[in-house]
């Protein structure tokens, strides 16, 4: 059976200079305010559509990852994952760059890199983002 999660956005005003507010329902973890120039120049407290996917990418990773380690037998120390989203105005979304750090403790490096290559493919949020380039730079740390 699916698990849904659901978030709601209101707009007003036209696309330029017009504004909305994203709520995260399922959660109720808060309301965001959303705009154009959030999303295509500076954020100035404002979110995007973009950093709410980096934020779903990050986390499902991360999540991703720390189920391949313990396939393998590893549990990480920290696994910290940035992923960057970019957004061209008139092109749309066309990269997410996850950047991985992790501390696991009798790990290779080898290993490391098997098992993020794994969770990189395996996220169900790449798979939703297949249509685009998904880089990944993974450090393991000591």
């Amino acid at each position: 059976m699916a698990t849904i999660r659901t978030a709601h956005t209101v707009w007003n005003g036209n696309l330029m200079e017009g504004s909305g507010r994203t709520t995260l329902d399922t959660s109720g973890l808060g309301t965001y305010d959303v705009t154009w120039k959030a999303r295509s120049a500076d954020a100035n407290g404002k979110t995007s559509p973009e950093e709410l996917i980096a934020a779903a990418h990050s986390a499902c990773f991360s999540m991703a990852f720390s189920n391949g380690l313990a396939e393998a037998g590893y549990t990480a120390d920290e696994i910290n994952t940035r992923a960057e989203v970019d957004f061209i105005p008139g092109k749309g979304i066309t990269t997410s760059k996850l950047t991985l750090s992790a501390r696991v403790p009798n790990l290779s490096q080898d290993e490391f890199e098997k098992i993020a290559e794994g969770a990189k493919k395996g996220c169900p949020v790449s798979q939703a983002l297949a249509g685009i380039e998904i880089t990944l730079d993974a450090k393991l740390e000591s």
